[in-house]
């Protein structure tokens, strides 16, 4: 048996299409592949044999660059040639490559194939439409579409009386037999005197109609081709619908902020089942949240910060529901406990240290009571095994930040540094410690089935779950205990200075050993990706600009100003003299401290600082002692000590900032390990006294350096990062991947987002560019877009924040004459949410509060109480609850069907 694959495909010099038989490795990577032959004109063919009872193959095209030897697959699902029962001693296949650009390809992930388009696959019949002794060719029609409305088929006509005859009422109806292709077979005489046309349309099986047909020129198959084979199949692609591109909407809230009746003041999973009643009911099609792992660190509310997981594959204990679990069998306890929960159900925001406190409670007396059957449960025993290689670890890890108490591990004596025969031992049934690790291991499967049940019921309702991956760890985590190679555990991640933190971010969180994670495929972060897509369809990479380069700090530091992007080309010592600016480095390398300064940043404590903290090397210069030279040192010194008045605690707070300030006062960070001769330029370094205070040739020199650095010599160098990393980890799974690209965003961000179909992020707010605002109708459509997120203020608190800022929206955004209500009023939130309904993004996704804002009387009325988080504050307090029961939210019909029809008439 003979098949000759054929595929137009325009290659650039140096290019090769392979055919890859086997189909993909672990990491999606190419194993071998077959090299097609260039027959001219874009045109690449190969034939290979078969043996005569080959059911099937299942292939994909790719690009080898014959200089690098890297291999690009081309997008969507492994292709197959199904020739089971054919009696065809020879086949030619006609493809079409499929580029990653295509927006088609957003529709073949899991989002649509799960919940959004879900399509039944049909059983195939081995059947064959031809017969041995034929003398005709069998052509297989086959199209792939990804975005078919559900309860709709595909059907093609032509102009041959086997297709039709271009009447309606004769056209072949296709079927759909696996993933998202639709294909029929059918024997035409190959004494056919003319080039066969045609065109696809789309049928509706319960109207028995054909409701549209493809626009554009028809598709055709020369009589020639006939010829050359007794089985022609024809893979077309792209369904050229008349329809504009399908749409969305999703509500935004943290599982934190759920509440319920039955609830235990903090939202639950099965709380999400609650959400997704509602969101079908009104017609939203995705709920999106907050991270949702375990943060257990301090048992405080320090912890509700949910971007610093102890471990990125364990569910947080804070979420689980008990009474799904079992019921306390002891009444007296049961009542007190039942007594806790409606206390603390009744609050109004999180109080996060008293939940957990109860939850534990709860799980501690129905652990002791289901101890001995639950191990042995049958599908217990299949969670452990299939999660084994994390939980184990996590169980391990709580145990010993709880006999410790701490979860810096470097304080762990012997455990400080751990091995997997270590785990193992710790971990065995026969140690007197067994429950406190055993314990972990039956809240992790409860929470399991309680996300899962939830995510399956979300799905049942058409409504897609879309979880958060942190682009960081804590640093006191199993990952870094576990895998300390992995990260570099002396440097910090964060973001550098924005309108919103002037200082910059720090997260404290280790940034990644790309290197050693390379060596193995990027296996942790695959490993992590497919634990998320056991709940989650859809996801949010947060600060994906972090896989181009990371805003990275040394430990020692503590403000984010002082951090630099990593990886990043530095500038050189030679660069700098060329310009004819003398590198002097302790004038422009180290803090630049001069007596005129002082009281700018110290006022009346001015003298007080230089007695204690400085050293006078010149007249009116000053250097900081060794035991305050770095920022790490200033806030061990300065941090605050119980028993301190209010004005210690002013004066304390006063000279830290100060002494942060003056270390800031920088204008060049030296590359580490350079031996003096590669800097990076401090972010903001305009705003230094050391940049004010050059002569203004020099000032100029250097603002050409810091303008050619932060945004034209690494654009190619950062692509090239994010292209290594980038498809490696969207290949991992089949989730519909959103990234996060807010912020200081490089020129390279939204091609290669566009080139591996990444959704980007648009908020209304933080434009991407000069202009203050930017407009949903200007969106690109492969991108979500939303009002605000949990990391500002909602759009009530933005209105009150700039009463000037907020009028030139209401005049050139909204379009409205006259002067701006103080107050952002319900119909204003309307205008908002309709200019979002109807923009051009994939997804408008609102979180709830400004959902609600539309209601004057649904609407929370302390408008500040509704924001989640505050970025400037390293400690803020994550404590945000939605004002109403889910319960009660169902039963509000008039905004409910008010809501439901916005969504409606705005044909997401």
């Amino acid at each position: 048996m003979k098949v000759r694959f054929s595929i137009h495909f325009h290659t650039h010099w140096g290019q090769q299409v392979l055919l890859l038989e086997e189909g993909l490795s672990g990491n999606n990577r190419p194993k071998k592949g077959k090299k097609l032959k260039y027959e001219g004109d874009g045109h690449w063919t190969l034939e290979i044999s078969l043996p005569e009872k080959t059911d099937k193959v299942l292939y994909k095209y790719a690009l080898l660059n014959e200089s690098t030897h890297e291999v690009e697959d081309e997008a969507g699902h492994l292709r197959e040639l199904y020739l089971k029962g054919s009696f065809a001693n020879t086949t030619h296949v006609y493809d079409q490559w499929r580029s990653r650009r295509d927006i088609e390809n957003a529709f073949r992930t899991d989002a649509f194939k799960n919940t959004l388009l879900p399509l039944s696959n049909k059983k195939r019949k081995s059947t064959p439409s031809i017969s041995k002794e034929s003398n005709n060719t069998a052509i297989r029609f086959k199209i792939d579409v990804p975005f078919l409305e559900q309860g709709m088929k595909m059907c093609l006509s032509g102009n041959i009386p086997e297709l039709g005859n271009w009447d309606e009422n004769k056209a072949v109806i296709l079927e759909n037999f696996r993933e998202t292709d639709w294909e029929q077979e059918i024997e035409i005489k190959k004494s056919l005197a003319s080039t066969i046309e045609y065109k696809y349309g789309v049928y509706d099986p319960k109207k028995k109609k054909i409701i549209s047909w493809e626009v554009g020129a028809n598709r055709n198959i020369h009589k020639s081709e006939l010829s050359k084979s007794a089985l022609l199949v024809k893979n077309d692609q792209h369904f050229r619908s008349e329809k504009d591109w399908w749409k969305g909407a999703g509500v935004a809230i943290p599982v934190f902020s759920l509440r319920s009746e039955q609830g235990y003041g903090i939202g639950q999973f099965s709380d999400l089942e609650l959400m997704a009643d509602w969101a079908e009911s009104v017609g939203l099609k995705l709920i999106q949240i907050l991270p949702i792992n375990d943060t257990t660190a301090t048992k405080t509310w320090k912890d509700s910060y949910p971007y610093a997981a102890i471990s990125v594959f364990a569910l947080h204990p804070i979420y689980i529901n008990p009474s799904l679990i079992g019921t306390v069998s002891n009444p007296i306890i049961r009542e007190a406990l039942e007594q806790q929960r409606v206390d603390l159900n009744n609050k109004k925001s999180v109080s996060y240290a008293e939940v957990l406190h109860l939850k534990w409670k709860y799980i501690r007396e129905i652990y002791t009571e289901k101890k001995v059957g639950f191990l042995k449960e049958k599908e217990f025993i299949q969670f452990f095994k299939e999660n084994e290689s994390w939980l184990k670890p996590y169980a391990v890890f709580c145990y010993l930040r709880d006999l410790f108490g701490t979860v810096n591990f470097s304080k762990w004596d012997k455990y400080e540094k751990i091995t997997p025969s270590v785990i193992n031992t710790l971990s065995k049934e026969n140690q007197p410690h067994f429950d406190e690790v055993a314990i972990h291991y039956f809240v992790q499967y409860h929470l399991y089935k309680q996300l899962k049940s939830a995510t399956n019921y979300a799905r049942s309702k058409g409504v897609v779950l879309k979880g958060d991956i942190p682009i960081g760890i804590y640093r006191h985590s199993v990952d870094a205990w576990v895998y300390p190679k992995l990260f570099n555990m002396n440097a910090q991640a964060g973001a550098p200075p924005d309108d919103y933190a002037i200082k910059g971010q720090n997260w404290g969180f280790p940034t990644y050993n790309w290197e050693e994670m390379a060596k193995d495929g990027y296996q942790w972060w695959q490993n992590r990706l497919k634990q998320m897509a056991q709940y989650f369809d859809a996801y949010r990479i947060d600060h994906i600009l972090g896989f181009f380069r990371i805003w990275q700090m040394p430990y020692s530091q503590v403000e984010g100003i002082m951090g630099r992007f990593n990886p990043a080309i530095p500038i050189y010592k030679d660069e700098i003299e060329q310009k004819g600016v003398w590198l002097d480095y302790d004038r422009f390398c180290k803090p630049y401290i001069r007596e005129h300064m002082l009281y700018d940043f110290f006022g009346d404590l001015k003298e007080q600082v230089k007695r204690q903290f400085l050293e006078e090397y010149h007249p009116g210069c000053y250097h900081l002692k060794e035991e305050i030279n770095t920022q790490r040192k200033v806030s061990v010194l300065f941090a605050e000590r119980d028993g301190m008045s209010m004005d210690e605690k002013v004066i304390n707070q006063r000279m830290r900032d100060g002494l942060f300030g003056l270390l800031s006062e920088v204008i060049f960070f030296e590359e580490e390990g350079s031996g003096g001769v590669a800097f990076h330029p401090r972010n903001s370094l305009h705003f230094t006294k050391s940049y004010q205070e050059l002569d203004e040739y020099t000032k100029s020199k250097i603002n050409e350096l810091y303008t050619d650095y932060f945004y034209n010599r690494q654009e190619n160098f950062w692509k090239d990062q994010a292209m290594i990393k980038l498809p490696a980890l969207k290949e991992a799974t089949n989730m519909l991947v959103c990234g996060e690209d807010l912020g200081m965003v490089p020129a390279c961000v939204p091609g290669v987002m566009m080139e591996l179909g990444l959704l980007s992020l648009e908020i209304q707010r933080m434009p991407k560019g000069e202009r203050e605002f930017s407009h949903p109708n200007d969106a690109p459509y492969l991108s979500v877009s939303s009002p605000s997120c949990h990391d500002m203020s909602t759009v009530r608190g933005w209105w009150e924040e700039d009463i000037e800022r907020t009028q030139r929206y209401y005049n050139h955004i909204l379009g409205l004459d006259g002067g701006a209500p103080y107050f952002c009023e319900p119909w204003i939130c309307e205008q908002v949410v309709k200019q979002h309904l109807y923009g051009n993004s994939m997804w408008a996704i609102f979180p709830i509060q400004d959902l609600l804002a539309m209601d004057g009387e649904l609407r929370r009325v302390e408008t500040q109480e509704e924001r989640i988080n505050e970025p400037s504050n390293p400690n803020h307090y994550w404590k945000y609850r939605f004002h109403i029961n889910l319960e009660d939210l169902m039963k509000q019909e008039k905004f409910n069907n008010y809501l439901k029809e916005m969504i409606k008439q705005s044909r997401r």
